[in-house]
């Protein structure tokens, strides 16, 4: 047995303070921290009644189906019925059970995926003595020596085991982080060579790649045709609220966004991903929020904009959409597109990473978050993202969608969907090959004889995940990380 977590102590299903180092932490509450406790007792209560450790239990399916069942019992005590998990008391117990309902067959596209360049150029700019990254979670797996080989624990081969092994995961597009093109903790050139490398030994392309571009940054939207031409980019990633000077810009305006979507569209890659949320602090707030994604997308309807975060602000509760009302969160997203007669179906996408992951900790902000995405956006244009690997593996995530549901009361109250295989699936992959351009059907034919698929098999016969966090987890953690540079 493996000395990952050879006591059991860490939970498959992690409700934690975990940021994805663009956010502050945001302290877990007392519910959630009854939820996990209450799930580690009933982890231990299950694995003495089918006679295992706990360790092995929890890397079970009914370990996970377990989990999510206390944190259900700790959210229902404290008053919060606006989802549940839909599992039956059962599941708990019974392996074959759980997997028929944590498990799955659908076609997994993640379009939200991040490492870190281990060896990359971009150390060498920095102070002898800094530690970038070091507040993650997974830096001890290496000796605090003043080295930077923990890096590689968040690097490609902790990227491969993380998403392709550790989860269900059969497509990912890897993305950027705000930085200067000097600073980048990956590069494209790394970013393409981890693609390679995984190419190579699988045979099938399971890793797109993104363009970072910063249309208020010199030279940036100059280097945007050499990015599609020389790296064979998916889509590009920006970052409205970033800005050298500290201000950002929004897609219309006609000196950044207007001749960078004009560029887009020239180049032939008219996919826009834009992180919408999530601010990163009060600097330039009103840029992180979505006014601009409707008076764009109306105005380029040949370009497909995808919204990273949706919108969604951690610490701030959702709740269903009030025209006019003026909220922050997915509701800046929603007004834009309901000022603009943008319905479900349109050209704008909704990406969940870090969203989702976050909204596991509150289930009534999650059902109102999935529900009005869903009716305002449609079934079609919502998109599975987890900002993976900077939260470790994402198969936790994967196993609570999974079994989410809206509570019917919120369902009759607000019009949401009841969130249907059909819907799951979807948004789980199908809905992200259209803008991408990517065909469901042959992809998962070439992947299931590739030798991921083999490799995946064999690993699961004797699997070791870590259940970890790679995140900040605390203020002091988040602060570390915005002192090294590099977020």
């Amino acid at each position: 047995m493996t000395d990952a977590d050879p006591e059991g102590l860490r939970l498959p299903i992690k409700l934690d303070a975990t940021s994805n180092g663009e956010f502050e932490p945001i302290p877990l509450g007392r519910v959630e921290r009854t939820a996990n406790r209450l799930a580690l007792e009933s982890a231990d209560r299950a694995a003495r009644r089918t006679g295992t450790s706990r360790r092995r239990f929890l890397m079970s399916a009914a370990g996970a189906a377990c989990t999510l069942l206390a944190f259900d019992r700790a959210q229902a005590a404290a008053g919060r019925t606006g989802s549940l998990h839909e599992l039956p008391q059962e599941a708990a117990f019974e392996n074959d059970l759980a997997e028929s309902l944590v498990g799955g067959e659908e076609f997994i596209f993640d379009v939200q995926g991040h490492f870190v360049d281990p060896t990359g150029a971009w150390l060498q700019d920095l102070p002898a003595d800094a530690r970038p990254f070091s507040s993650m979670p997974k830096a001890a797996c290496a000796p605090d020596d003043g080295s930077r080989d923990y890096l590689r624990c968040l690097g490609p081969d902790e990227f491969v085991k993380d998403v392709f092994l550790d989860s269900d995961t059969d497509m990912m597009v890897l993305s950027f982080v705000p930085s200067a093109p000097d600073a980048e903790p990956v590069t494209i050139e790394a970013a393409d060579a981890v693609r390679r490398i995984v190419d190579e030994l699988e045979g099938t392309q399971r890793l797109l790649l993104h363009g970072r571009v910063n249309p208020n940054q010199a030279g940036d939207i100059e280097r945007m045709p050499e990015l599609a031409e020389r790296w064979g980019i998916s889509a590009w990633k920006t970052y409205t609220q970033f800005g050298p000077d500290g201000v950002g810009y929004f897609l219309d305006d006609p000196d950044t966004g207007i001749p960078f979507v004009e560029q887009a569209r020239a180049t032939g890659v008219k996919v826009i991903c834009i992180h919408k949320g999530l601010p990163f602090g009060p600097e330039s707030y009103r840029h992180s929020q979505c006014e601009d994604i409707g008076r764009i997308a109306r105005r380029y309807p040949d370009v497909t904009f995808i919204v990273y975060h949706s919108g969604f602000v951690a610490g701030q509760p959702e709740r269903a959409f009030a025209p006019g009302a003026g909220r922050d969160g997915i509701d800046t997203l929603i007004q834009s597109m309901v000022d603009n007669d943008l319905g479900p179906g349109s050209n704008v996408y909704a990406e969940l990473g870090s969203t989702w992951r976050y909204l596991m900790r509150d289930p009534d902000s999650a059902a109102h978050a999935l529900g009005k995405l869903l009716k305002y956006m449609g079934e079609d244009n919502v998109l599975w993202g987890t900002d993976s690997i900077w939260y470790g593996s994402p198969q936790d995530q994967i196993q609570a969608f999974r079994t989410f549901q809206i509570a019917p009361e919120l369902r009759e109250r607000h019009g949401y969907p009841r969130i249907t295989p059909e819907i799951r699936a979807k948004v789980f992959g199908l809905n992200a090959t259209r803008p991408y351009g990517i065909d469901p059907a042959e992809m998962r034919m070439r992947a299931g004889g590739d030798r991921m698929s083999a490799r995946r098999a064999a690993y699961r016969e004797a699997p070791d995940p870590h259940f970890r966090t790679h995140g900040p987890r605390t203020r002091r953690e988040f602060l570390a990380l915005l002192r090294s540079g590099v977020h």
